[in-house]
């Protein structure tokens, strides 16, 4: 009896130390196995590794044409712009006028301060902004109410007020002189231009832009040429000049949108183009400001900066 419960015990035993060789040897041998893996990766790529380096290299090859290839543009660019600005400054004496809106550069400061900010500051910067548009909005709002109440004061008499442009120029592309100080074409020395002038055809038709009585038709040997003065009896004069013909007579009636003229090269003019000035109780003032008829707010933008831009006068 004793005898059994010895060689039970050492049956047990043996498993035992069976179980302790197999557990460790297992052990062993998945180490083996993991260090393996780590000195071959560590010395040789598997296959997707080296399939993923091939594509890395090829992408920073093309990475590479594509920056050198941006760089060259970039440089040709420079110099087209630099030639484009070398050339105004040569036929206009002046340095053309820069249409970068400054408000893209605050935009991108902007977005790069609010990069780094936190939550709570962002949604700070963001209550702020709208508090700050709402009272612009009522702002705005008030003014418009004030429009409309004066506008509808004056009644049918806002139709005598310049309004539109003289000529057809949808594009916005056909004013060539602002109203300021601007080079002469002829004495190449700088004077005022109190007009805006317009590079149309010979025979283009000319617009009365507001109503009013013709008020003069003066004759071609002036150094306007031949030019149409509408009174429009507020106040409010505009002159039409360089014409070729004139298709109204003195005290005739007109409305906004009539065809007066066609236009021309008569007097001092280097070629055929309108100059059109508007005057308000004997002061001539900028034209610009009197499209508001048939312009939108980013066309009026757009106009004023043509205007800005230093400009070749044709008379």
């Amino acid at each position: 009896m004793k005898s059994n419960r010895q060689n039970n015990s050492n049956k047990r035993h043996s498993r035992a130390t069976r179980v302790v060789y197999f557990t460790l040897r297992s052990l062993i041998w998945v180490g083996a196995i993991i260090l393996y893996y780590v000195l071959f990766s560590f010395f040789f790529d598997t296959p997707i590794e080296h399939r993923m380096k091939e594509e890395n290299e090829r992408m920073q090859a093309q990475y590479e044409r594509i920056e050198a290839r941006y760089d060259s543009l970039a440089m040709v660019l420079e110099n087209v712009d630099a030639r484009d600005k070398s050339v105004f400054r040569i036929l206009f004496e002046t340095d053309p006028y820069n249409f970068t809106n400054t408000s893209d550069a605050e935009r991108v400061a902007l977005h790069e301060s609010s990069l780094n900010a936190s939550t709570e500051q962002l949604q700070t910067n963001l209550a702020a902004r709208i508090s700050k548009l709402e009272k612009l909005n009522g702002k705005l709002l008030k003014n418009w109410d004030e429009i409309l109440a004066y506008g509808v004061e004056m009644g049918e008499q806002g139709n005598n007020i310049p309004a539109i442009q003289p000529v057809i120029n949808d594009n916005l592309t056909l004013l060539t002189a602002g109203y300021g100080t601007i080079l002469s074409p002829f004495y190449r020395t700088m004077k005022s231009h109190q007009g805006v002038d317009y590079s149309i055809g010979e025979g283009s038709s000319v617009f009365a832009t507001a109503d009013g009585v013709v008020k003069e038709i003066s004759d071609k040997n002036s150094t306007l040429g031949k030019t149409i003065i509408i009174d429009h009896g507020n106040g409010y004069q505009t002159s039409y000049s360089h014409l070729l013909e004139s298709l109204v007579r003195k005290g005739q009636q007109v409305n906004r949108g009539d065809v007066i003229a066609l236009s021309g090269n008569s007097g001092l003019s280097l070629a055929p183009h309108l100059h059109y000035e508007v005057r308000y109780n004997d002061m001539r003032v900028n034209p610009i400001h009197f499209f508001f008829m048939e312009l939108s707010p980013e066309e009026y933008q757009r106009i004023i900066q043509i205007s800005q831009s230093g400009m070749q006068s044709l008379d």
